[in-house]
């Protein structure tokens, strides 16, 4: 960013410029798509699916040639090929886990949200006291991230996944699961999900349909805030360059603070035609389009304030604030606080160039749906996961909740990654009989699968 605000200001004039006259001669020759403006009105047409019937067909012969596989076998597979229980190591001495089953059989209890006790019931090696005393001294949070970060890594680099992009994009999406009312985690009812308490699981997914990040957030808070953190957190994140997300995780503040930091934000707005364009003159906009216009920039205010918002964009950058914490406190500035006020004046001039493109450009739609539709799909996969309690989150502290949730989404990464390796032989074996697997339909193939893995009964390992 430049450090001069004119400078930048006198960019988005020309862009904002150019973008209007292009969407005005596009409603004057009827040529928006999927869309019109008549009589300063917008109105949008609904997405058509673009998934061939070939490529039903393709997933459902790909996935029969997937041999069956015990969770167990599945973990143990993983984890030879790439090492991640290395990630854990005594939280005293440093030294890596000597107990290999052991740990792996901790982190299955926590994915599938059976807990210590009855998966000491269920498995065949371990007692409840050998599996606590791994728990105790092996698991915390930067072991997580650290093995969640050599799965995801090493799923990225799978000839296939190949197919699906390039690790640049991502979507992020809240995830509700219904959870105890008591304990100092204080799980609060949000109307949305019905009366019983839970809380949300936001989580980033890639393109390679890897879920590189995930948060817990309170059943009722807004999920805007926590878009940034995800991408913050890690490598992974650094690495998007577009960022999806539906109507809940849309504000102007995270569309100026996704600019700010070089991240194209693209929601999918539910109620579009219903939005303001705010101008930096209103008198110059086309004819056709002056009924889409609310008031003016301020510009003023985003100049006198221009080194505070880089400063405390920097602070984000450098982490030593998580964006979630500077959202929420701009948010919650009195309306006439001018920090918070010239933040907004920003976002309002980057929604300005999104709506534009959005509007002009079907394939950054498409690109949003598709984003978004591998965040819901990744929902389906964590609900068959979390197979005990009934799906109810039950433990009791906000730091029990949160291994929970971490450990469900390592346990998604590692059936992603398997799924993707075995998709990628099934393919080459496919090529290999002289059948024909086409790039565009390829695109289409999910990981996220699961009927060929046997995830309840016993969990059977071999002997120690």
């Amino acid at each position: 960013m430049p450090l001069d605000p004119v400078t930048w200001l006198s960019d988005r004039k020309v862009r904002i410029t150019d973008g209007l006259n292009r969407l005005a001669r596009a409603a004057r020759h009827g040529a928006i798509p999927g869309g019109s403006i008549d009589n300063g009105t917008l109105k949008i047409e609904r997405l058509t699916t673009a998934v061939p019937d070939e490529a039903e067909k393709l997933v459902l012969d790909l996935y029969r040639q997937l041999p069956d596989i015990r969770i167990t076998d599945l973990l143990l597979e993983v984890d030879e090929i790439i090492g991640f229980s290395d990630a854990f190591t005594h939280l005293r001495t440093g030294a890596p886990c000597k107990d290999r089953i052991g740990l792996l059989n901790v982190l299955l209890a926590e994915g599938l949200n059976l807990g210590l006790s009855k998966m000491a019931e269920a498995s065949n090696t371990h007692d409840y006291l050998q599996l606590s005393r791994l728990s105790r001294w092996h698991i915390e949070s930067e072991a997580i991230n650290r093995a969640l970060a050599t799965v995801i890594d090493a799923q990225s680099t799978l000839p296939m996944a190949k197919f699906w992009g390039a690790g640049t994009t991502a979507s992020s999406d809240g995830q509700f699961f219904p959870a105890t009312r008591q304990g100092e985690a204080m799980n609060l009812i949000n109307a949305k999900y019905g009366n019983e308490p839970g809380l949300k699981a936001y989580t980033h997914v890639s393109d390679q349909f890897g879920p590189f990040a995930t948060q817990n957030i309170p059943a009722t808070v807004s999920e805007a805030p926590y878009i940034l953190d995800g991408l913050l957190m890690n490598e992974t994140g650094k690495r998007i360059k577009e960022q999806y997300a539906d109507t809940g995780g849309f504000t102007d503040h995270v569309f100026a603070v996704s600019a700010l930091l070089g991240y194209r934000f693209i929601p999918r707005i539910r109620d579009l035609p219903s939005k303001r364009l705010y101008m930096f003159d209103p008198a110059t906009t086309p004819k056709e389009l002056r009924g889409l216009i609310g008031a003016k920039v301020r510009e003023n205010l985003i100049v006198q304030n221009w080194r505070d918002i880089l400063r405390a964009v920097a602070t984000m950058a450098a982490g030593i604030m998580p964006p979630s914490q500077l959202l929420k406190k701009f948010a919650s500035y009195p309306r006439q606080h001018e920090l918070a006020v010239a933040l907004r004046e920003i976002g309002r001039i980057e929604r300005i160039l999104f709506i534009i493109e959005w509007l002009l450009d079907t394939d950054m739609q498409r690109r949003a749906q598709i984003g978004l539709n591998k965040g819901e799909a990744h929902h389906a996969l964590k609900n068959a996961l979390r197979i005990g309690r009934q799906g109810e989150i039950r433990d009791r502290t906000a730091e029990g909740q949160h291994y929970r949730m971490a450990g469900l989404n390592l346990l998604a990464a590692i059936i992603i990654y398997w799924n993707t390796d075995h998709l990628g032989r099934a393919v080459t074996a496919r090529m290999d009989d002289g059948r024909d697997c086409p790039p565009e339909l390829l695109s289409h193939i999910s990981p996220l699968g699961w009927a060929h893995i046997l995830l309840t009964g016993e969990y059977r390992w071999p002997k120690r």
